[in-house]
């Protein structure tokens, strides 16, 4: 048997096969998810903590819309999950305008500073993960990059956005100075972060009170970044850019020998880049385009699944039979990674080609159903690409209005606390993208100055009939692409609610061992079973982070979803205003 979701989950069981499901269904102390979804007529927020989904859904009810909602979610996670996302930080939007259908996939991740240099780090040869014999791209000043999280939230404020941006900033200045109790989830970070935070006086000052890792439902009182988000409501964005706390920031970054001046943070721009648009079953995918590779190998994935009669016989969930035919096709969206992905800005990348039916259809012919393979990349004009070492820490909300408008927005510090760096007097916890970059020169991505870094990121809305269907997404470095594809097939192909679909068993390869999450109810057969194809398997605790997201049912009603693996949970709001009288009384 597989390991058990804890603290509350006694056994794992499996349903009868039930229509085409034959695996999909599990339970857990008589349910058949450790956590409830939520049902609303009106509205739901998802968000990875509670207090974060609470806040978008006050600003909804305050007259915003669904961008207003997901600022005000993303920023108050800032204050509550301080380890995943900064403001200092990066990530994507994918919004899709309910009224117009206009859709924006908005690129507000980090780029390398001005004055680094490709040999500015010692590597460690041949390391995929990019680890330097120091970690200094890991841990420290020079590891962070110029950040873009703020920027994006002001453009997509700017752009969608209906209430003023100052406003959306409320509900997280009263949790960073009025405080909130730490989760099992923040303190487990803390302690696996400890080291990195002890190096940092002003990190360790908030997350190791009195010089200890702080009890569950300890509060944690965040009073200096209290300050500075009220700074950037009354100064506006710009402060950090432009202005007096960027003023702060480049000061203490020349003092501590980083490397971000006040030119990095004025030259920073957001993109709107086309978004990733595909079909999967009478579906429409709306996904995030490079830099980000998520949407793209989604896509690629599914118009290469298609063919196949995925949630039947051996190819129903858990079957060792859908597992491995998953494996194969996330081997081959990973060869295509390693070898086309990159900024979009300095190269041209093959997306139309990679999710074309065509290079589906030949790359199908690549799949043995009865062995593993080794696969390569397909074959274009478009050169470049690499695979380098993502932080999972990261975080994911999802938002729609009953204007039917949809965030998907996944944001990011990268590292568990960013580079655990903490800039002093301000509270703002500083990222440390660095780390995605390879630092031996004279590769794809080898440093170089103003570069935009590459994430697998993958907010993504999902379409039926051109009205909204589902959105989702999830925290997990270069498992997030295969953990969204896996939750979008959960839905479409294997007949599970939205909450079984976010926890629901997940698989990851890029090439070398299976991973398996060890809470599959048939762990060992499936186990054997795979190795039997010839793959390596290896159990873990988890793959990618916790994800959640939003669906639409035939009768309109709105259902909201957040998994175990994360502190998350959604809110949803039915009802409305009283019903219109007229003159006299009469209900209209």
């Amino acid at each position: 048997m597989g390991r058990l979701i804890p603290p509350i989950a006694e056994s794992w069981l499996l349903a009868a096969a039930k229509g085409s499901v034959a695996m999909a269904l599990y339970h857990v102390a008589g349910d058949r998810t450790y956590k409830q979804g939520v049902t609303a007529s009106r509205a739901v927020v998802a968000s990875n903590h509670p207090l974060a989904s609470t806040a978008g859904m006050e600003i909804l009810n305050l007259g915003g819309n669904a961008v207003d909602a997901a600022i005000a979610t993303v920023v108050a996670l800032t204050a509550v999950e301080p380890m995943m996302v900064t403001p200092f930080g990066a990530g994507f939007f994918v919004i899709r305008d309910g009224r117009t259908g206009e859709v924006a996939t908005i690129d507000n991740y980090c780029t390398v500073p001005a004055a680094a240099t490709p040999d500015m780090f010692d590597p460690v040869p041949d390391d995929l993960d990019y680890a330097t014999t120091d970690g200094a791209n890991d841990v420290g000043y020079r590891a962070v990059a110029t950040p873009g999280n703020l920027k994006g939230w002001a453009h997509a404020s700017a752009r969608f956005g209906r209430l003023p941006f100052a406003r959306l900033l409320e509900p997280a200045i009263r949790f960073a100075a009025g405080g909130f109790p730490a989760t099992e989830y923040l303190v487990r970070c803390i302690r696996l972060s400890e080291e990195g935070i002890r190096r940092n006086a002003a990190t360790a000052a908030v997350f190791l009170p009195d010089g200890r890792v702080p009890e569950v439902g300890q509060i944690i009182i965040r009073t200096d970044y209290a300050r500075t988000l009220a700074q950037i409501a009354e100064e506006g964005p710009e402060t950090m850019y432009t202005g007096a706390l960027a003023r702060v920031i480049a000061e203490d970054m020349r003092a501590a020998g980083g490397l971000i001046t006040l030119d990095d943070l004025a030259a920073y721009r957001v993109h709107e880049r086309p978004p990733v648009r595909a079909a999967y079953r009478g579906h429409e995918l709306i996904a995030m385009g490079p830099p980000s590779s998520g949407g793209t190998h989604i896509a690629q994935m599914l118009a290469l699944l298609e063919a196949f009669p995925i949630g039947k016989g051996e190819l129903a969930f858990g079957r060792p039979g859908y597992v491995h035919l998953f494996a194969e096709a996330l081997k081959i969206a990973f060869a295509d990674r390693r070898r086309y992905m990159a900024d979009p800005d300095t190269t041209r990348i093959p997306v139309a080609a990679l999710i074309s039916p065509e290079y589906a259809a030949r790359r199908r012919r690549d799949i043995d159903q009865t062995r593993a393979i080794d696969h390569t990349h397909g074959e274009f004009a478009e050169v470049a690409a690499f695979m380098g070492g993502e932080g999972a820490n990261t975080t994911h909300l999802t938002v729609i209005d009953e204007e039917g408008s949809i965030v998907a927005a996944t944001q990011t510090a990268q590292s568990l606390f960013g580079a655990k760096v903490t800039t002093p007097g301000t509270g703002l916890i500083l990222n440390n993208c660095m780390l995605l970059m390879d630092p031996t020169p004279g590769r794809t991505n080898s440093i170089a100055p103003n570069k935009r870094i590459l994430s697998s990121m993958s907010p993504s809305i999902v379409l039926k009939d051109g009205r909204p269907f589902m959105a989702l997404g999830t925290p997990g470095g270069k498992r997030i692409f295969a953990a969204v594809a896996q939750g979008i097939l959960n839905v479409i192909d294997h007949g599970m609610t939205l909450q079984e679909a976010v926890e629901a068993p997940r698989v990851w390869t890029q090439g070398a061992e299976v991973e398996l999450e060890d809470c599959f109810p048939n762990l060992d057969e499936l186990r054997a079973a795979l190795e039997g194809l010839g793959h390596r398997v290896l159990p873990v605790q988890k793959v990618a982070g916790g994800m959640n997201g939003v669906l639409v049912d035939g009768a309109g009603l709105i259902h909201g979803a957040a998994c175990w693996r994360a502190d998350g949970a959604p809110v949803g709001v039915s009802g409305g205003p009283a019903q219109p009288v007229s003159d006299a009384g009469v209900p209209v």
